[in-house]
């Protein structure tokens, strides 16, 4: 059993490349600045560890905290964390979201979160971005999902529906699932 949680599991990430303008190579599985064009040179495998009982409670008073500060339902937030980095709050995707809720760089700055990494900022800012997400969707969690994985352009672009893409469609159920999960175990 111990080794169920210490043995990780294995996924996919990729890693990029690009050639600045004095000829050096930079090689990146998070491909950040908007300004290069990178090229997808190989796809790496990523390590994404089991998650430890503990760890899932590890942010509740944080959660708890941000919850009530914005009306978003804990077992949602705690949903999308799962998801997002796993309780990670060290996690950067292949896209260069990051922490637990899996800010992106630029979302991240229009929310005022200094450190991504910083669980307390991290999950206030998730949270709020989740609540605006909620308002701009009339409370349509499938739609504030959608936007919250694939941007609010993808769900205007779509006609206000979940975009058909297969990352962003499992995203949703996914979170769904999780909060159905996470809200039964609460009562």
């Amino acid at each position: 059993m111990i080794l169920g949680v210490l043995l990780p599991a294995v996924a996919r990430s990729d890693i990029y490349r690009y050639v600045d303008a004095d000829g050096v190579i930079h090689l990146t599985n998070v491909p950040v600045n908007p300004h290069v064009k990178y090229d997808l040179i190989l796809r790496e495998k990523r390590v994404l560890f089991h998650v430890k009982p503990s760890e899932i409670s590890r942010y509740d008073a944080l959660i708890a905290r941000a919850s009530e500060k914005y009306q978003v339902e804990p077992a949602l937030v705690k949903a999308v964390i799962k998801a997002e980095s796993n309780f990670n709050h060290q996690a950067v995707s292949p896209k260069g979201a990051r922490g637990l809720m899996q800010l992106m760089p630029a979302t991240a700055a229009s929310l005022q979160v200094e450190d991504s990494f910083h669980p307390a900022k991290n999950i206030d800012g998730g949270v709020r971005y989740l609540r605006y997400l909620l308002n701009l969707f009339r409370g349509d969690l499938s739609l504030a999902l959608a936007a919250y994985n694939a941007g609010e352009a993808a769900v205007a672009r779509y006609q206000y529906t979940i975009p058909p893409f297969q990352e962003t469609q499992t995203y949703v159920r996914r979170v769904l699932h999780y909060f159905g999960q996470f809200r039964n175990e609460g009562k």
